[in-house]
């Protein structure tokens, strides 16, 4: 099923968060010398879109979503997953991260987008009606109007390398 227009930005955001998380997969394992420079795009990017993005859907999808009885414990799983992002993201810029650290930050944003992409948003379209759907279109554009809807440019220790 095509992703209903009033989503389109959330999946545009999804997108490029995934784009990183393929290649901090594929630089990995991060070298100790390009560490600092991996931790400063990430940080940056939970600050331009991701922390935006996930107060949108706190504020304006999920409520939607909990109408839905069915929808309810997946929006609980996906709240528990902003919490473990957020309070990882928060940690990012410190010295203690490790290599692992963002690997690991990377795996669980990951399977927090494809979780979100293939069961919320695809249920949220089967159940909701255009009207509604439309107006959860303008909250959202409302709720992301400060985030930056760029790409972060790689440096040349964090651009996407072939596949190993």
């Amino acid at each position: 099923m095509l992703r209903d227009k009033s989503l389109i930005p959330l999946s545009h955001q999804h997108q490029r968060a995934l784009a990183l998380c393929v290649r901090i997969d594929r630089a990995s394992p991060i070298g100790d010398d390009d560490l600092a420079v991996w931790r400063k795009e990430i940080a940056q990017l939970f600050r331009d879109e991701i922390g935006i993005h996930f107060a949108a859907e706190e504020q304006v999808v999920f409520p939607a979503a909990n109408e839905f009885a069915e929808l309810i414990p997946l929006v609980d799983e996906l709240c528990l997953d902003h919490g473990w992002l957020r309070e990882h993201f928060a940690l990012i810029t410190s010295d203690r991260t490790s290599a692992s650290d963002v690997s690991a930050i990377a795996e669980r944003l990951a399977a927090h987008i494809r979780k979100e992409e293939r069961q919320l948003f695809q249920r949220m379209q089967e159940l909701m009606n255009p009207g509604d759907l439309a107006t959860l279109g303008l909250k959202l554009d409302e709720a992301l109007k400060d985030s930056t809807h760029a790409c972060v440019l790689p440096t040349k220790a964090t651009r996407l390398r072939a596949s190993k």
